[in-house]
């Protein structure tokens, strides 16, 4: 007994009895699996699932990876197309600004011409003259504007100031251009304080005021404002031919224009909306449109209210009309500008308006004029050579010898900073090119602020 029980101990199993076991081990597994694939639905045995979600999720991370490679080459291209958009904004700056040094010189000897007493052919063609340059200066500031504005580049300078200050000026300028057309343009002043960007703000009413004379075939235009509790909406009509329903929103999008204008030579871009749009979107100043067909439109925007800390230098329309001349006839001022072409242009100009003017194109070639006088007034380019720095420190050297120096800074920079610094300074702070009208105003108001006013 103790032997056969010891043949068939497992530890002395013979090699034949370990195939028999390895057998039948395989057989119970193959019915183990048998059973647990028979025990899921046909087509989704567990099995089966289980090595299809493994090829899923090995297909799950190739493409994951593929992914990943091509999020990393989109973030690429977009930081290149950035890299690109401020490349092109900076060239635009740069080259703009070169445009509009020698179209602010022929927009001076233009507004200089049209001083001079000359025979009607002649008036009318200088005429001619200052609307093609116009033109050229509207067309030039909307491709820079939208450039900025894609960049998110162009930054408000918020300051409150005198409603007046911006819309006298618009007022006079708009209504010898209505006058043009055959139109009249209707003006209700405001002694409100409001709170924006001056010059950007100027560049929606502007638009307004073009939009408005453009589709107005007769009748008249309306620039005026109203009060309301939460700011000042400041009112842009027309009687006009009205805007359709259905073109209302389009109107405000880009290269989109109404239908129907009567200027078959209007060389604008359909972008004079879009800009106003947008630039009232970053000033936060809520638009407006009412329009009836065969009634006229409506346009208006929404400005909040503002309060100086002391009496502005602002210009005002009234100061312009009556006494405006007389104040202007025999004040000295000083020209800095390093275009020697634009020297002469504000020499020819301010010359005409009966100033004594003394140009330089630099501070030591203004210092070194041996017929130099005391000014009243100092007018310096922003941008002049590296000698002088910018206009801001000249203004400063000579204010230190002259404190009663009243001063206005020129440029091409639409940048808010410098606006910001000017004023900072107590400086006044015009764009080129350089509007005349608006010149005249700031002068006889520093004329006046200097002389006490009346």
């Amino acid at each position: 007994m103790d032997l056969a029980r010891a043949s068939h101990s497992p530890t002395e199993a013979s090699p034949a009895d370990l195939v028999d076991e390895n057998a039948r081990l395989r057989r119970i597994c193959a019915a183990l699996m048998e059973r647990v694939e028979s025990a899921g639905m046909a087509g989704s045995a567990p099995y089966s699932a289980f090595e299809h979600a493994v090829l899923l999720a090995e297909q799950v991370r190739e493409r994951t990876e593929i992914l990943q490679q091509t999020l990393a080459e989109l973030h690429a291209a977009k930081a290149e197309a950035e890299a690109a958009n401020v490349s092109k904004t900076r060239f635009l700056a740069a080259v703009s600004h070169d445009l509009l040094q020698p179209l602010n010189a022929a927009r001076l000897f233009a507004s200089a011409l049209e001083e001079h007493e000359l025979p009607e052919a002649s008036h009318r063609l200088v005429g001619h003259i200052g609307r093609s340059l116009k033109d050229v200066e509207s067309l030039l500031g909307t491709l820079v504007d939208i450039s900025r504005l894609d960049a998110g580049v162009l930054a408000p300078d918020v300051a409150p100031f005198p409603a007046g200050q911006l819309l006298d000026v618009l007022a006079e300028e708009y209504r010898q251009m209505a006058a043009a057309r055959g139109l009249s343009l209707h003006y209700v002043p405001s002694d409100a304080v409001i709170e924006s960007d001056l010059a950007l703000l100027a560049r929606v009413v502007r638009n307004f005021l073009t939009n408005a004379i453009r589709y107005t075939g007769r009748g008249r235009i309306l620039l005026g404002c109203r009060r309301r509790p939460e700011g000042l909406e400041i009112v842009v009509g027309d009687t006009g031919p009205g805007i359709p329903e259905a073109q209302r929103e389009a109107i405000f999008q880009e290269f989109q224009r109404l239908n129907g204008s009567r200027d078959i030579q209007d060389r604008g871009l359909g972008l004079g909306l879009a800009i106003v749009d947008r630039i009232a979107g970053m000033l936060g100043h809520p638009l407006r449109l009412v329009s009836r067909l065969g009634q006229g439109a409506c346009f208006s925007v929404l400005v909040p209210y503002g309060r100086l800390a002391s009496a502005p230098p602002g210009p005002s329309l009234t100061s312009t009309s009556s006494g405006g001349g007389d104040r202007l006839a025999g004040a000295r001022v000083w020209v800095i500008d390093n275009d020697a072409g634009i020297c002469e242009g504000m020499a020819a100009l301010l010359s005409s308006w009966g100033c004594r003017v003394q140009t330089a194109t630099s501070l030591a070639r203004l210092e070194a004029a041996s017929d130099l006088e005391a000014a009243e007034v100092l007018l310096v380019d922003y941008h002049l050579g590296e000698a002088d720095g910018d206009g801001l420190d000249v203004a400063a050297r000579l204010r230190e010898r002259h404190p009663e120096l009243a001063v206005v800074v020129i440029t091409a920079n639409h940048e808010a900073a410098i606006k910001a610094r000017s004023r900072e300074r107590g400086y006044g702070c015009l764009l080129k090119p350089l509007k005349p009208l608006r010149l005249r105003m700031q002068l006889v108001s520093l004329l006046k602020k200097a002389q006490g006013g009346d």
